[in-house]
């Protein structure tokens, strides 16, 4: 019997997770975390009997302890506690589902102790891509991406190791403003947004959705992901989102992974590589899919895809700065202090403002998203 832990148990993914698992008779989860939702938090303690959960939040895990005396699962606090959820001797992989940069620390400890990682916290490699891929070499982990995208890329290239890649098709549904111009987006609103066509998320990655920075997110994830240049991935708008992604090789051979729009898909092959297990799960009926299309991104309506390429380009500290200032800029979005046209705007006033550092640590990195944050918490339109 194999076991996980999950940071960000609550969450879309973390939920998913645990629905994969439930399929899964060689897996058991020993640890779990989250942060404010202590009603789901206490139902999964008492449902898995984790021998850890650690809750972000130190009143709200008093409160999770309090309604666990009965239970021997043992409660953390803080990032003290996701550090011990994230490194248990007991566990061999560690999915790092939670949002924002708070899943930094967490995994590098993981790593450093060993553990494999399947990754959906695109904040870790977006922030310190370069620096978590030469500590997972370092200690001969692997990373198993649970995105979508970067399975499906990672699924097309079984097999094909020591072909040149020529590029990366990195697919996006284009979100819920697909085919819109700036003048149709000035009204947009928080609701609106949320409308997600294809797929349920949470509402922090919905909104990187509907402004296309989650896929210049995941552009930055695959440049350290797979070792290829800027230059090598190309985003492709798909709508129908049954193509999660491709890799085309330099022969112009194209090997795609496809399916329904389903994350516990990705989510059990990051879990059993390299094995395929039998599921309940929505396949395709091809019949009844009989069409699907591809574009190009707006890049001029969309500005975020841009500003991150523009941010990978410069590299050192600077994507984590985008990082920083986009969660504010979504925060921001979400309460009604800024428009939906204001989310890029906010990003590229903090990015220009910031002087980039390219000899760095994690240190620096978490000193870049502070600063990231204060600044554009600051900005008034």
């Amino acid at each position: 019997m194999r076991e996980i832990s999950i940071l960000g148990s609550t969450g879309s993914i973390g939920t998913q997770t645990l629905e994969v698992v439930e399929n899964l008779d060689n897996i058991c989860v020993a640890g779990i975390s989250g942060n404010q939702n202590i009603e789901l938090l206490e139902m999964q303690a008492r449902k898995l009997r984790p021998r850890l959960v650690a809750v972000m939040d130190e009143k709200q895990a008093k409160k999770l302890k309090d309604r666990l005396t009965d239970v021997k699962t043992k409660v953390l606090s803080g990032m003290d506690g996701f550090i011990e959820v994230a490194t248990m001797n007991s566990v061999d992989t560690v999915v790092t589902s939670v949002v924002g940069n708070v899943g930094l620390k967490p995994t590098f400890e993981a790593i450093s102790a060993g553990k494999n990682i399947a990754l959906a916290n695109k904040e870790t490699l977006v922030s310190a891509g370069q620096l978590v891929m030469d500590l997972a070499q370092k200690n001969g982990i692997s990373i198993y991406p649970v995105d979508s995208e970067h399975s499906a890329i990672f699924q097309s290239l079984q097999g094909n190791e020591g072909n040149a890649i020529r590029r990366i098709l990195l697919t996006a549904s284009g979100g819920p403003f697909r085919g819109k111009k700036k003048e149709e987006l000035m009204h947009i609103t928080a609701a609106d947004a949320l409308r997600h066509p294809n797929w349920s998320m949470g509402k922090k990655i919905t909104i990187d959705s509907a402004t296309l920075m989650n896929k210049g997110l995941e552009v930055m994830e695959a440049k350290w992901l797979f070792d290829v240049s800027t230059d090598q991935i190309e985003v492709l708008v798909h709508p129908q989102s049954i193509m999660h992604s491709a890799v085309e090789y330099e022969d112009g051979a194209i090997i795609a992974q496809m399916g329904e729009p389903d994350m516990k898909v990705p989510i059990q092959y990051a879990l059993t590589y390299p094995k395929r297990v039998k599921n309940p799960f929505p396949k395709v009926d091809f019949a009844q899919r009989n069409a699907l299309s591809f574009e190009k991104p707006d890049m001029e309506t969309f500005c975020c895809l841009g500003l991150a390429y523009r941010a990978l380009e410069i590299g050192g500290t600077l994507p984590a700065v985008l990082n920083g200032a986009n969660e504010i800029a979504v925060q921001k979005f979400l309460s009604g202090k800024i428009t939906f046209l204001q989310i890029p705007e906010l990003i590229e006033q903090t990015m220009n403002a910031y002087t980039v550092k390219y000899d760095y640590t994690l240190e620096d990195l978490l000193d870049a998203d502070d600063w990231a944050r204060s600044f554009a918490s600051h900005l008034n339109f």
